[in-house]
């Protein structure tokens, strides 16, 4: 399995190698996606989560998102609500997301929704900075496992839009902060 750099990298090459690493939990895909200086911020507008509010560098970045998180939750999967042009090479691009996943410690279902900044390098084309926003972060019982990832699970995965998010959810009183801000995202 060659993990090596694409040649050449894109803004979307570089958006789903961090979700190999991050939701496959695949910790050597984030040399693909960042470069070895990057910095990470965390805007948290929950308390349902918690993550440093800063961490610099490659080594500290894979640390926050890929290890210590996977130590925590499993069944991640990552939704970007916008994609990229096919082969752009951006300097700057912003989307929203929505996550879903369970913790192994209890079972229990997280769904939670915000926004990415993302800043990228030219050569190489790497990540130089993301800020992720969580604007909300809710947990739901395992008995609504099944529910939360039949509907996961039956979007385009990674790319799809708030739009089949939102028409697609399952009818569950928890789900609603993350409904709520897919229809007026900030």
């Amino acid at each position: 399995m060659s993990t090596g750099p694409l040649s050449p990298a894109c803004t979307e090459s570089v958006l789903r190698d961090y979700f190999h690493a991050k939701d496959e939990n695949r910790p050597h895909y984030m040399a693909r996606a960042f470069a070895p200086q990057a910095v990470l911020k965390m805007a948290l507008r929950t308390q349902a989560i918690a993550f440093p509010p800063e961490s610099h560098g490659l080594a500290a970045i894979t640390d926050t998102l890929v290890r210590k998180f996977g130590q925590t939750y499993d069944n991640v999967y990552t939704f970007y609500l916008a994609r990229p042009e096919p082969g752009a090479c951006l300097s700057e691009y912003r989307c929203d997301w929505i996550v879903g996943m369970t913790e192994k410690a209890t079972g229990n279902v997280r769904v939670g929704c915000g926004r990415y900044d993302w800043t990228f390098q030219s050569d190489p084309y790497r990540a130089s900075r993301l800020t992720i926003t969580i604007e909300t972060m809710v947990t739901l019982p395992p008995g609504d496992t099944e529910a939360v990832f039949g509907w996961l699970l039956a979007l385009d995965y990674p790319w799809t839009n708030a739009q089949r998010v939102v028409a697609s959810a399952p009818p569950l009183e928890d789900l609603a902060p993350v409904v709520q801000y897919l229809l007026h995202p900030l």
